[in-house]
């Protein structure tokens, strides 16, 4: 009898545990604790101190989560550190580089303004994950903002034919986005070359006719060239901001991307 009922102890000893053990190296384990504490935390909301508590829990019983590191990272983002929110991207990026490296240098273009840094951590990204895509672009996307914000617009254009080439892959028929096309657009309007800025902002505006920014910017290439056909796009501009059109990007309360206008912009003509 004493045998027997050992058993089911011995049972009950060893699933307590591997509970309270889990095994932090498996990508499955950490998975599954991520998606729990994940659930937690967006329960709370990101304006809520419980969201860094929540994951500091899960980092207490693994602590080599790295997607843990980014959703603090984010709330850091929430709250305006910056400085703060790279240093838990570059724990996360140290975990897993293959996920988080494309990510950390779409963070130093857009939200820092660290060309280098960005230029520097997209091409490393391009080499552990070839024509990968990180916050709805190619890489070669944002290389191309970060060269074209630093003067660097021969490189820029090689960068921009590159994305787009990407995006045509296969058969060449999926959408070109229209903000690759407005960003090409803009770098020919800032080269000088009317011509080509007309070509890509005609491009991006029949994929998104409303978009402020490819309105605003035909506009002046317009005014440059002296085509009156400028105030029906000044006009459209002045519309669309009006009426709530945006760049349409992920993360655009916090994102920072380059070139954008305003209605004092329109005004000015």
């Amino acid at each position: 009898m004493t045998r027997i009922l050992l058993l089911p102890i011995l049972l009950i000893a060893t699933f307590t545990s591997a509970w309270a053990q889990p095994d932090c190296a498996s990508p499955r384990v950490q998975d599954s604790l991520f998606q729990v504490y994940a659930h937690k935390a967006h329960a709370l909301g990101i304006d809520n101190p419980g969201w860094d508590a929540t994951f500091d829990t899960l980092l207490a019983i693994c602590p080599n989560v790295p997607e843990a590191y980014q959703e603090k990272g984010i709330r850091q983002m929430y709250l305006g550190d910056y400085t703060k929110m790279i240093a838990y991207i570059d724990t996360a990026v140290a975990l897993d580089p293959k996920r988080w490296l494309a990510y950390r240098g779409y963070l130093h273009c857009m939200h820092m303004q660290d060309y280098p840094k960005a230029i520097a951590d997209l091409s490393a990204a391009e080499q552990l994950t070839p024509n990968a895509f990180t916050m709805d672009h190619t890489f070669s996307f944002f290389i191309a903002l970060s060269h074209m914000e630093s003067g660097n617009y021969a490189e820029a254009e090689k960068y921009f034919l590159k994305d787009i080439a990407q995006q045509k892959r296969g058969e060449g028929r999926n959408d070109i986005h229209f903000n690759s096309l407005l960003y090409f657009g803009v770098l020919y309007y800032l080269m000088n070359e009317f011509d080509q800025a007309e070509r890509r902002l005609n491009e991006c505006l029949q994929l998104y006719e409303m978009h402020p920014m490819a309105n605003y910017y035909m506009a002046m290439t317009m005014k440059i060239t002296g085509n009156e056909r400028q105030n029906v796009y000044f006009d459209k501009a002045r519309q669309a901001l009006q009426d709530g059109y945006a760049i349409n990007e992920p993360n655009m309360l916090h994102a920072r991307f380059p070139r954008q206008v305003t209605m004092e912009d329109v005004e000015k003509r």
